[in-house]
């Protein structure tokens, strides 16, 4: 089981979510299995982590570098260089 986990800050999560919420269908045809789990870090609350599963590695990653998925993250409001993990189940 692969999974991504991301990483990143944002400038307003009320402004970040929504365009995260509107590329579901876009993450979903890249390979997202399943809905993303979102986290907002206790000490940081701009600071957002993304735990989702993929149905494969290797398109995970093919979705992490595409330039689509930097504009997006540009558009939402991200504020920093986002942090990948590329995750196997053992």
């Amino acid at each position: 089981m692969a999974h991504l986990l991301i990483r990143h800050k944002v400038e307003s999560y009320a402004k970040w979510r929504p365009a995260f919420n509107e590329q579901a269908a876009d993450r979903q045809a890249a390979g997202q299995e399943g809905e993303a789990q979102v986290f907002r870090s206790g000490d940081d609350p701009w600071e957002v982590l993304v735990l989702m599963e993929w149905d494969e590695l290797e398109r995970a990653r093919q979705f992490a570098a595409s330039d689509a998925t930097r504009e997006a993250m540009q558009a939402a409001g991200v504020t920093d260089e986002p942090t990948f993990h590329f995750l196997q189940g053992v």
